[in-house]
């Protein structure tokens, strides 16, 4: 695997970090290849029960690196392509990660780089972090899902004002409209990261993983095609060795031990 792109494994929990600290974290080709290598590993390996994602150094991601998209350098570069053959499948297999997927956002998310941290599960950030929709500064649109996530998220006026204002937004503020799950103080993000996505990692994962599938489904759904997911999941639910040992282990006034399975 590129060294663009560092995965390291704690027992369940794998952690993946963009290691590009010297740019930000900024994406080339290379390193775009190395963390889909990296998030399908994880997907793949029932080792793994749940994902975090950081950045090295003082950033968590600026985008994709813009010198390798340079239109002075030569023809002018596919913008979308670039997205399919990328970022695209990368925001696929976050979303998508059968396990809890979560993001500690250490400094400026910026452009594509915030995307990529919205499309997990559940976002930490430090105060000291910025999350910036940087595209209409340079005469783009937000991609890598970010219009679909700012909408959702925060609804169409903060979406607008945020995509088109390009300003950045606090992790305090970010908290506050429901951009994310928590703010936290910068000395003590990575270790209540890794103590929130440890927790997940000895968790429920199959159970986990059908309430990811049910919030998502949500915003689409009608109440009673929600009403039926629900009830069709919870049969998968029910039917794992982990409900059988939550119920024991609640009737038993102990801790769960929870196997993933």
């Amino acid at each position: 695997m590129s060294d663009t792109i560092l995965l390291t494994t704690d027992g369940a929990l794998w952690t993946i970090t963009l290691n590009r600290p010297d740019k930000l974290n900024a994406f080339t080709e290379e390193m775009h290849l190395a963390f889909r290598a990296a998030l399908e590993a994880a997907r793949d390996d029932d080792t793994c029960r749940a994902v975090l994602l950081t950045g090295a150094g003082r950033g968590f991601c600026a985008g994709q690196d813009l010198g390798d998209r340079d239109p002075a350098k030569g023809d002018v570069p596919d913008l979308g392509e670039t997205l399919r053959n990328f970022f695209n499948p990368n925001i696929r297999l976050i979303r998508d990660m059968p396990k809890p997927t979560v993001a500690a956002v250490n400094g400026a998310a910026a452009g594509a780089g915030a995307n990529i941290a919205l499309a997990c599960d559940i976002v930490l950030a430090a105060h000291g972090a910025k999350f910036l929709q940087a595209f209409a500064r340079i005469g783009l649109i937000p991609d890598a899902g970010g219009s679909w996530a700012l909408t959702r998220l925060v609804g169409p006026a903060r979406a607008r004002g945020l995509a088109m204002l390009a300003e950045p937004l606090p992790a305090a503020t970010a908290a506050e409209w429901g951009l994310i799950w928590k703010a936290v103080d910068d000395d003590d993000l990575m270790a209540e990261a890794r103590e929130l996505a440890g927790n997940l990692a000895n968790g429920p994962t199959t159970g986990l993983t059908l309430t990811k599938q049910a919030i998502q489904a949500a915003t689409e759904n009608t109440l009673e095609e929600q009403l039926e997911l629900e009830a069709e999941l919870q049969s998968r639910a029910g039917a794992t060795d982990d409900y059988q040992e939550g119920v024991t282990a609640f009737l038993e006034k102990r801790p769960p031990r929870f196997t993933g399975r």
